[in-house]
């Protein structure tokens, strides 16, 4: 008796927080018989990339080391293509994975789509109805929209808008984001074993009496005068005394350089390099407040009960702010100070966002995820 041949999946993901979210579904697509499950990474982050990969404890299959140094969307896009294909032809995978929103999903989806191989989006349908924010983040979804043949949409939300834009309804599924089932085996690892976070011991005791305020900013439409605001913003909430920064800085230049110059060096401030992925839920677990421009934080921080106001004109993840865990304030330095002051000042409203449903997930998504994929391709679990 012949053994069935095996269906060929290839995740193709670059960056750090796809990896988060694509790390528990490699484990749970790893655990379906009949599976050969091949991953392709761009390094379109590199170092930021490597942190998530050696917790997750994935060794890529095709490494391509795409990113350069002041590499233009333009040079990037078009490197991913040419690369991209290559691996496309060498591999010939049965079905190909992608996941949200950046330059390695839309060309990982287009490269697949040449070849008429189909194509699974995780995390599909989020929109912010601005094709400049965020930016190029929301176009490059629209792109894979029409590509893809699975759409893995984490809320109803994202489902329904998928459904405007006339995708089948067919091979839509609600599954939930997959970065509350990193998150969720993360914290479980963490108990086990809390050396994994220990990096913030000495913050930990440093800030111990205060009310520590989570930032991450790195958003493209931000660069400019929308980062030198945040920046200036950051240095009035640190004058209060009751309060610290916990910040850990995006490596990019347009950040650094602005920090560097209007933020300074404060008592109450620790501008410190990214965090692995572990010591980052740490830190989640540390902070009152996640003040950010981040797309993954908006669903994460409210899994954890934190409060979270994004820096942002536009979100495309509006299920947060209807739900109360999340408040679009924008880049203007008044706001940002008044917002976060209102949260640390009146128990109520900070109470109202802290213990806000979470829209995002329960954990599970993967394993909805897998299933799909599975039956796609004819193979029982």
């Amino acid at each position: 008796m012949t053994t069935p041949a095996l269906r060929k999946v290839l995740l193709v993901f670059g960056t750090r927080p796809e990896a988060i979210k694509l790390f528990p579904v490699v484990a749970a697509l790893n655990a379906v018989p009949g599976l050969d499950v091949r991953t392709c990474v761009t390094a379109q982050h590199r170092g930021l990339l490597d942190q998530v990969l050696s917790i997750a404890g994935i060794t890529p299959d095709i490494d391509l080391d795409i990113m350069e140094p002041g590499q233009s969307l333009d040079r990037l896009t078009a490197r991913l293509l040419t690369s991209l294909g290559e691996v496309m032809e060498a591999e010939k995978p049965d079905r190909v994975i992608v996941q949200g929103d950046t330059a390695t999903a839309m060309v990982g989806a287009l490269t697949a789509y040449y070849r008429k191989i189909p194509v699974s989006h995780v995390e599909a349908g989020l929109r912010s109805g601005n094709i400049y924010q965020p930016w190029p983040e929301e176009v490059n979804r629209r792109i894979v929209a029409p590509i893809a043949d699975q759409h893995f949409a984490p809320t109803e939300t994202s489902a329904d808008a998928l459904r405007r834009e006339n995708i089948d309804p067919a091979g839509i599924h609600v599954t939930g984001n997959t970065v509350i089932d990193a998150l969720y085996a993360t914290q479980a690892r963490l108990a086990v074993d809390p050396s994994l976070a220990s990096g913030l011991d000495g913050i930990a005791a440093r800030f111990a009496g205060k009310r520590i305020i989570l930032v991450t900013t790195h958003r493209r439409e931000n660069f400019g005068d929308g980062m030198a605001n945040i920046a200036r913003a950051i240095g009035r909430i640190a004058d209060r005394d009751d309060t610290a920064i916990l910040f850990p800085v995006h490596p990019n230049p347009n950040v650094v350089s602005v920090m560097d110059e209007l933020l300074g060096t404060r008592a109450n401030v620790a501008r410190i390099d990214p965090l692995d992925y572990p010591h980052f839920v740490r830190a989640l677990g540390l902070c009152e407040i996640a003040l950010t421009d981040s797309g993954g934080v908006q669903e994460e921080a409210p899994a954890l009960g934190k409060p979270v106001l994004v820096m942002r004109e536009t979100t495309e993840r509006p299920e947060g702010v209807v739900a109360g865990t999340a408040k679009l304030i924008g880049t203007d330095a008044d706001r940002i100070v008044s917002e976060v002051s209102a949260l640390l000042d009146d128990a109520d409203a900070y109470s109202a966002m802290a213990r806000a449903h979470n829209p995002f997930g329960d954990g599970h998504a993967s394993e909805r995820i897998a299933r799909v994929v599975a039956e796609s391709l004819s193979i029982r679990r």
